[in-house]
């Protein structure tokens, strides 16, 4: 395996004011090609599944023995493959930079925006989801698929994780979608996140963004894990401490949780619709994606 690629100063410093970065060819083509396969097996026995369970979360189009997938729920726990991406040294060496020596995995998905149907996902802050006792949060996204502008790219308006955190509810629920109209967002401003097979993303935690649907014949497949400096402790509590203490990937466990002052909404009272972040965002009051010609 070639050294890991770490960003340089300019690419630090670019992170700290924009909150985003792409950074190519992290992955090799044998292993994109290997996360294409297991990715593709995943999707065939989907052929089987009626409804959402522990493993798929499933477009509202999906019928059996037709499988459309729009999620695999945490492929790390599924599959050794998927596993192993979210350790990949190159993703480590990448956030040893932005975050810190010491970094904790949280959790991951597999998001597929298949050709022609991919589902969008509504303007966001993950930090809306799960703040923490301070902010040095980041998620990656591994592109198993090149991306384009017109195949639903990651969007991501700039500078925005130094901003607000947005208000995430719907008639008094959250419902994990901002509602644009009654925002100060500019979003001539956004960004989409371009790319090669193999390339990764990486995005703050509070940083805007969201995705239209995939209208094209290619697909948008990408892996999409979130990461945590070592001493940012869920302000939601930690469930399983041994599996949290299990979860450092580098560096040596904090003995107190760093706690700086940062704009924090709770995410309660929980979603009506209850489970992906697709299935809350049915519950928001205005769908931005559906209503200006975005599709």
């Amino acid at each position: 395996m070639e050294k890991p690629l770490v960003p340089t100063d300019a690419d630090v410093a670019f992170y700290r004011a924009n909150g985003y970065l792409v950074i190519p060819d992290v992955f090799s083509p044998a292993e994109v090609k290997e996360l294409r396969g297991v990715t593709d097996d995943f999707v065939e026995r989907a052929s089987r599944v009626e409804a959402h369970d522990g493993v798929y979360d499933l477009e509202d189009s999906h019928r059996r023995g037709n499988p459309r997938v729009r999620r695999i729920k945490t492929p790390h726990l599924h599959d050794p493959l998927y596993a192993a991406a979210a350790r990949h040294p190159g993703v480590l060496a990448v956030l040893s930079r932005l975050i810190g020596p010491s970094i904790r995995f949280d959790t991951g998905k597999l998001n597929l925006k298949s050709a022609g149907y991919g589902a969008p996902v509504e303007w966001h802050q993950d930090w809306a989801f799960y703040p923490h006792t301070n902010d040095d949060l980041a998620a990656v996204g591994i592109m198993l698929d090149d991306v384009d502008e017109a195949n639903g790219p990651l969007l991501v308006v700039p500078g925005t994780h130094l901003g607000p955190t947005y208000d995430h509810h719907a008639e008094g629920r959250f419902c994990g979608a901002m509602d644009i109209a009654r925002s100060d967002l500019d979003l001539t401003k956004a960004v989409p996140l371009l790319g090669r097979a193999g390339s990764i993303t990486v995005h703050h935690a509070r940083l805007v963004h969201g995705s239209a649907t995939n209208g094209t014949n290619r697909p948008r497949r990408r892996l999409l894990y979130q990461y945590a400096a070592a001493d940012a402790w869920p302000l939601k509590g930690v469930g399983d401490y041994d599996r949290f203490h299990a979860d450092l990937l580098t560096g040596e466990e904090p003995e107190m949780p760093r706690i700086v002052a940062t704009p924090v909404r709770m995410p309660y009272p929980e979603a009506r619709n209850g489970g992906s972040i697709y299935e809350n965002q049915k519950g928001t009051a205005r769908r931005y994606f559906a209503t200006t010609g975005h599709l």
